[in-house]
């Protein structure tokens, strides 16, 4: 029997064991996931250092990395745990979006488990597997709630109706928030990734620059974002402070910078939670992370009957954890890959 056939005939458990596998940018991350919830293990080798002195992400680096880490990973995984491949039910693996060489390893690799012990094959949306890790920081979550999707290639307020059923109410119309912090560091001197070296320096400054708010007299949806005009907003003072002889408190540009950047996630997440009726409100991608984002919405939550999940850290930069919670989910369902499975750079935000 040919794995295609043996696939179709798996029969699917609720107690399932999955083995997530993320390689989309510079973390290789395996991790094995127990009904969705439960993190048995979670290994994550970051290449992050090698590409500080390129002031970023490099593919070609990053695929290489992956490369030599991914067994490692899995190997590690698997001793943490106390399991063999054999004990693992599924092997769920990022698809897209993200680096097509760097995702080219592990679903290369998670093929091959997958085609060794003749169990099935899960693509899973690096983009879903985000918004999953809150399945991971509150067991009892369950759809309807609102998510924020805040990352450095997306940034989106959702309505998850069902595990299933997204609906997008506004997006990025052209730079995602991540992306944004990573560009305002460079102009300020920060080394990569951005994001936290912005958050590190706006603690030693004060919100005291005005810069301009997003999407003036913008046609399109309420809760749509744009970046790129506030990062343009950013690169020009100090352009122009520099080019007049004007000293410029960078701490000061990057509490501003920041302000601006994630009050308005803040806002529009609470119109939309306002709008659904739903009562919970969750938050996913790397700048979920970002400690005045954290805070600005324990704030904003209290005394209005706002449940809100903050994923660890951990969880909200890429990581296996998250590829194996919405893997489990994806298996379930029996969206199951063959052995044709490719990787993809760009998938639909749906």
């Amino acid at each position: 029997m040919n794995y295609k056939d043996k696939i179709s005939n798996f029969n699917i458990s609720n107690d399932a064991v999955i083995m997530g596998i993320e390689t989309s940018c510079d973390e290789t991350a395996v991790a094995i996931i127990k009904n969705g919830r439960e993190i048995l293990a979670d290994e994550i080798i970051s290449s992050a250092t090698e590409h500080v002195r390129f002031g970023g992400v490099v593919p070609e680096i990053a695929s290489r990395a992956h490369t030599t880490a991914i067994l490692t990973a899995t190997q590690n995984a698997l001793k943490n745990a106390n399991l063999t491949l054999n004990d693992v039910d599924a092997f769920a693996v990022t698809e897209g979006a993200g680096l097509l060489g760097a995702l080219l390893v592990g679903v290369s690799f998670a093929k091959a488990l997958a085609f060794a012990t003749g169990k099935p094959l899960v693509p899973v949306s690096h983009i879903r597997g985000h918004i999953a890790a809150s399945y991971l920081a509150d067991k009892d979550l369950k759809p309807p709630f609102v998510s924020i999707l805040a990352s450095g290639g997306h940034t989106a307020v959702i309505a998850v109706k069902d595990y299933y059923d997204f609906e997008i109410y506004g997006s990025t119309i052209d730079d995602a928030v991540g992306e944004a912090f990573d560009k305002v560091a460079r102009i300020l001197g920060l080394n990569y990734p951005g994001g936290p070296n912005v958050e590190r320096l706006a603690k030693e400054g004060k919100n005291c620059i005005a810069l301009p708010k997003m999407l003036k007299n913008y046609k399109g949806s309420e809760f749509d974002f744009s970046y790129s005009g506030l990062k343009t907003a950013v690169i020009n003072y100090v352009h122009n402070s520099l080019d007049r002889g004007q000293q410029i408190n960078k701490a000061d540009v990057a509490a501003s910078f920041q302000s601006a950047a994630l009050d308005v996630l803040v806002e529009k997440a609470l119109k939309v939670i306002k709008i659904t009726g739903y009562d919970t409100l969750t938050i996913s991608g790397g700048v979920a992370a970002n400690g005045y984002l954290r805070e600005k919405l324990t704030k904003a939550v209290q005394n209005k009957n706002i449940k809100l999940v903050l994923p660890e850290k951990r969880y909200c930069t890429d990581n296996g954890a998250m590829i194996g919670a919405e893997g489990y989910l994806q298996y379930l369902k029996g969206n199951f890959a063959d052995l044709s499975l490719n990787a993809k750079a760009v998938v639909a935000l749906k």
